[in-house]
């Protein structure tokens, strides 16, 4: 007998495998929704409307620094990505990053994961004092954004709510200094216009920040619903060796050099790059091999109050130990 389930996630190719069914998860029938990732995780945080779901990585560590556990996640990591190139300023604005000490600087949420990331980054790798910016979190394309957690600011550090009007158009006219965002600002092109990266050469700063860490930053997760694996406590594992299992499959169409599955040129040549700068997966699941990256991760959380304490990786994830004493 399988478990009817249902999961929503992007159509990653890392994932597509798991989704045909070509690496099935043992005990499941399993329905796919290929959402975007934005309208999953308003649904899933708000309605719990399918028992498996991608999920940012800040709103679920947020979620268990307050004490929720109604959701637990596997470490299952289906987007990463360098956020030095999530920073906008104006074409007249600041050319550094220790430049916004003392400016006004739009999020859309405090707690969203590629914004943890990119003031971490700021913090540890550039000295940008956070509490010396004057944080504005809004919509960036649409007004009335709001914070989907509750947030543990550190004294000295503030964040002020724009309800009526969008970061975007703030920065446009000027009452706004920078946006950091996980989604470029419509008016921002790539070859000049009247918005710019803070980096001039992003690409250049996040390869120099892969050569001292080695790993790419975390943005999401995926996780199931508490009351589902208190049904079938066997799904957190069986879920895990799928996801592996796909992404084993999309590794090989990447070093694959006979056809282009991919339209994009250099692809495997890439990747032997990446095997051969790092004794760590450069893509990878499983708590050990990201243990690092999530340390890091915690971190920023607790350091810019989207957790009221410090969490330990090893409390984030279903393991067998964990799953047993903490749900």
């Amino acid at each position: 007998m399988t478990v009817p389930l249902t999961m929503a996630i992007e159509d990653y190719d890392h994932v597509r495998d798991l989704a045909r069914g070509s690496t099935p998860v043992e005990g499941v029938d399993l329905t796919v929704l290929n959402l975007p990732v934005q309208e999953t995780f308003q649904r899933f945080s708000a309605h719990r409307e399918w028992e498996v779901s991608e999920f940012s990585m800040a709103l679920y560590v947020a979620m268990r620094g307050a004490g929720d556990t109604s959701v637990i996640a596997i470490p299952v990591f289906p987007s990463r990505m360098f956020r030095h190139s999530a920073m906008y300023v104006r074409a007249d604005g600041p050319t550094r990053p220790k430049d916004l000490e003392g400016l006004r600087v739009g999020v859309p949420e405090w707690a969203q994961t590629a914004g943890v990331w990119a003031r971490g980054i700021l913090s540890d790798d550039y000295d940008v004092d956070l509490a010396k910016i004057d944080w504005i979190q809004g919509g960036l394309h649409s007004a009335g954004r709001f914070e989907r957690v509750p947030l543990a600011l550190s004294p000295g550090m503030s964040v002020r709510a724009e309800k009526d009007r969008t970061l975007e158009d703030l920065l446009l006219a000027g009452e706004i200094d920078a946006v950091i965002t996980a989604h470029p600002p419509t008016s921002f092109v790539p070859t000049g216009g009247e918005i710019r990266c803070l980096f001039p050469d992003a690409r250049s700063e996040e390869a120099a920040f892969w050569k001292r860490h080695h790993f790419i930053p975390i943005m999401h997760t995926v996780v199931l619903r508490k009351d589902t694996v208190e049904r079938h406590p066997w799904l957190p594992r069986n879920f895990q060796v799928a996801f592996e299992a796909a992404l084993d499959r999309s590794r090989h169409r990447l070093r694959d050099v006979a056809i282009s599955r991919f339209p994009l040129p250099w692809i495997a040549e890439t990747v032997r790059e990446l095997e051969s700068s790092s004794d760590r997966p450069w893509w990878g699941y499983g708590l050990e091999d990201n243990r690092r990256a999530l340390d890091m991760f915690c971190r920023f959380a607790f350091e810019q109050g989207v957790t009221p304490h410090r969490i330990a990786p090893d409390q984030l994830f279903a393991t067998s130990a964990a799953f047993d004493s903490k749900i």
